[in-house]
C-alpha cells in the first residue's frame, strides 16, 4: 500500500497551536495511491487510550483541517473526562478529496494508518461517516468502534447522543424556567441530519414544540412531517422565538453575529465546539442566557461507543447516558453559585479529573 507521512508545515504554526490548545501529540498520513489525507489528534490520555471519532469533509486547507482536528480532539477529553469513562480524548480528520475517489480503499487505508498507531487512538464515526466506513476500517484494526451489532458493536451512535441531549434540555429546563417535563417547551433545532433528527424524535415524544431547520430542505420537510415542526431558513433559526435553541449543525454557530439575535433563555445542543471563540460563552452568561456546554451535553455517542471496548452493554451505556442530566445540573448549579459562565465551570471540572488522574 506505501504509506507515507509528511507534516504539513507550509504557512503552518504546527508546534505553536499544540501549545495553544495543550497537546499531546498528532499524526500525519499521506497515501498517495487513495487519495488519503489524514489526521489524526491526540489531545490526553491520561485517562485511558484516546477515543473520538473520524470526520471525512471537505476543507479548503490543511491548515483548516489540522485546527479542526485540534479543536475536535480537545474537547473530547473534556467529553470522556465529564462522562467519567477511562480515556482520553482523539480525533481524526480524513480531508475528502474533491477529485473521484475509492472510497473502500480509502478507508482500507485509514485503518491500516489506525493500527500502526496500537491502540493509542481508537476511532469511531463523525461528520461524514458512518457505520460501513467503520466496517471497511474494521478488516484493517480492532481499535474502531460504532460497527454493525452482528460484529460485536453498537451501531449507529446518532441515538445515543440525542438521548443525552434530550437528557441535558430536560436539566436545563428544570433548572432555568422551573418546569418539570418538556412538555409545551419551544426547542429550535439547527440542523436535523443524523443527531438533529434523533433529537427532535426525543423531544416530540416528551411533548415539545419544535422549529427546525437545514441546509438540506428535504431534512426539514422530514422533521415537519414527522414530527409537525415548522420550518425556518437556516440563517433564520437562531432568531426564533423559543425557549430553548439548539444547534445540532457544524461548530462555531454561536458567534457575534448569531448570539445578539438569540431570544432563547437556554441554549442546549449536539453540535461540537458551539462557541466559535471562549468569550462567547461569556456573551451568553452576560446575557443570562443557560449555556449547556456542548461536550458535557452531546456525551451521549461516545459514552455508547467506549461500552464497546470491552464488550458491548446496552443497558449499561443508556444508564450512563441518562447521567448527562446530573452533569448539567451540577454545572450550572456551580455557575449559579460562583456567577461564573457554564463553559468555565466545565473546564474547571474537567481539569480536575485530569489533575486527580495525573497524581494516581
Amino acid at each position: 500500500m506505501g504509506l507515507s507521512f509528511r507534516w504539513y508545515t507550509r504557512g503552518m504554526d504546527v508546534f505553536g497551536k499544540l501549545s495553544q490548545y495543550d497537546f499531546g501529540e498528532v499524526h500525519f498520513c499521506l497515501d498517495k495511491s487513495t487519495g488519503l489525507k489524514a489526521i489524526v489528534a491526540i489531545h490526553d490520555s491520561r485517562l485511558g487510550p484516546a477515543l473520538g471519532g473520524c470526520r471525512f469533509i471537505e476543507y479548503d486547507t490543511d491548515d483548516a483541517a489540522y485546527i479542526d482536528a485540534l479543536r475536535l480532539a480537545r474537547g473530547m477529553t473534556y467529553k470522556a473526562a465529564l462522562a467519567g469513562l477511562a480515556h482520553g480524548g482523539g480525533k481524526s480528520v480524513l480531508i475528502r478529496p474533491k477529485q473521484r475517489f475509492d472510497r473502500v480503499a480509502l478507508f482500507r487505508a485509514f485503518g491500516n494508518f489506525i493500527e500502526n498507531l496500537r491502540g493509542h487512538y481508537i476511532t469511531a464515526e463523525d461528520s461524514g461517516t458512518g457505520l460501513e466506513d467503520m466496517e471497511i476500517i474494521r478488516t484493517q484494526t480492532k481499535h474502531v468502534t460504532g460497527i454493525d451489532p452482528s460484529h460485536g458493536g453498537s451501531g449507529d451512535p446518532s441515538p445515543f447522543t440525542a438521548l443525552g441531549v434530550r437528557r441535558g434540555i430536560e436539566a436545563c429546563v428544570k433548572f432555568k424556567l422551573g418546569r418539570n417535563s418538556l412538555e409545551g417547551v419551544h426547542v429550535a433545532v439547527q440542523g436535523v441530519g443524523h443527531v438533529g433528527y434523533y433529537l427532535c424524535k426525543e423531544l416530540h415524544a416528551a411533548g415539545a414544540k419544535l422549529t427546525v431547520a437545514d441546509v438540506d430542505k428535504l431534512k426539514s420537510e422530514r422533521a415537519q412531517r414527522e414530527f409537525g415542526a415548522s420550518v425556518v431558513d437556516i440563517n433564520d433559526v437562531a432568531k426564533v422565538h423559543c425557549d430553548v435553541f439548539a444547534p445540532c449543525a457544524l461548530g462555531a454557530g454561536l458567534n457575534d453575529d448569531t448570539i445578539p439575535h438569540l431570544h432563547a433563555r437556554i441554549v442546549a445542543g449536539a453540535a461540537n465546539n458551539q462557541l466559535a471563540e471562549p468569550r462567547h460563552g461569556d456573551d451568553l452568561h452576560a446575557r443570562g442566557i443557560l449555556y449547556a456546554p456542548d461536550y458535557a451535553i452531546n456525551a451521549g455517542g461516545l459514552v455508547n461507543v467506549a461500552q464497546e471496548v470491552k464488550g458491548y452493554d446496552a443497558t449499561a451505556a443508556r444508564e450512563r447516558t441518562l447521567k448527562i442530566y446530573d452533569t448539567i445540573w451540577e454545572i450550572a448549579e456551580r455557575s449559579k453559585k460562583v456567577n461564573a459562565p457554564t463553559y468555565k465551570v466545565a473546564d474547571i471540572l474537567v481539569e480536575e479529573k485530569l489533575h486527580a488522574a495525573a497524581k494516581r
